[in-house]
């Protein structure tokens, strides 16, 4: 067994002892029935724009990219197996989670998330009961619109600074997963305002809940992330040449 095949096994036997002893967990993302009707419209229709531009991305990649197709479908995957690791928040409605969309950010846009994560999504809530339809908009907003966008944003920003690439990647998938439930708190905080202090006070109170939970699986998901690029690197280079994430550099 070569080098590389050698350090692929061994992380993947690492991610299977660290997740293969999870305790099992009831909560959700933002669970069925926990935002009032009008916040789950408003939600639902901000998404739109952004799922027709991922609709058409997506589409473009198929016909230009037929090669890296399943790329695509292991992203969707990827986001699918690593957010249904769940661990429950000291609060009731909600839940911490990686969130697996800073990988098909980068290989793919984060546009093309956006479908891949209410596929994702959709899913979870009909078969795992994890989130819901009713909250389907504002789940999908959190974790397939803006946590991608964040991934995307810093890792080309560090790559036009010249930033190591890998921790470059390591970075953009850590602060997508923070910066999801940055959004998600403010979802939770504008439907329940706190009686002393309003809308602010009870996004402090969220974000600290979720906190000692979340930071570590950031980490955690960017450290992911970085081993299944070097993999991808290693077994599937002409495809991410083809996409243009290698091979521009001298």
């Amino acid at each position: 067994m070569k080098k590389t095949e050698k350090r692929t096994v061994a992380l993947a036997a690492v991610f299977a002892l660290t997740f293969g002893i999870a305790p099992a967990a009831n909560a959700m993302h933002i669970m069925e029935g926990y935002l009032p009707v009008q916040y789950c419209v408003i939600w639902g229709i901000l998404c739109i724009p952004f799922l027709a531009a991922g609709f058409f991305s997506i589409r473009r990649t198929m016909n230009e990219h037929r090669k890296t197709v399943i790329l695509l479908a292991m992203s969707g995957a990827f986001i699918f197996v690593i957010s249904s690791l769940k661990i429950p928040s000291v609060i009731s409605g909600s839940c911490s989670h990686m969130t697996g969309t800073g990988l098909g950010a980068l290989l793919f846009g984060p546009a093309a998330v956006s479908v891949l994560g209410i596929i994702v999504l959709l899913f979870q809530a009909m078969l795992l009961a994890h989130g819901g339809l009713t909250t389907l908009g504002a789940n999908t907003f959190s974790m397939a619109i803006a946590g991608p966008f964040v991934s995307y944003g810093v890792f080309w920003l560090l790559k036009k600074c010249h930033v190591n690439r890998r921790v470059g990647i390591f970075l953009a998938a850590a602060l997508g997963d923070l910066f999801t439930y940055c959004v998600t708190s403010f979802q939770l905080a504008i439907c329940y305002p706190s009686e002393a202090g309003g809308i602010g006070a009870s996004l402090i109170k969220f974000l600290g809940v979720f906190a000692p939970t979340q930071i570590p699986l950031a980490v955690i998901e960017g450290l992911i992330t970085v081993a299944v690029m070097i993999g991808l690197e290693a077994y599937a280079s002409p495809e991410l040449k083809e996409l243009r994430f290698i091979g521009e550099e001298k």
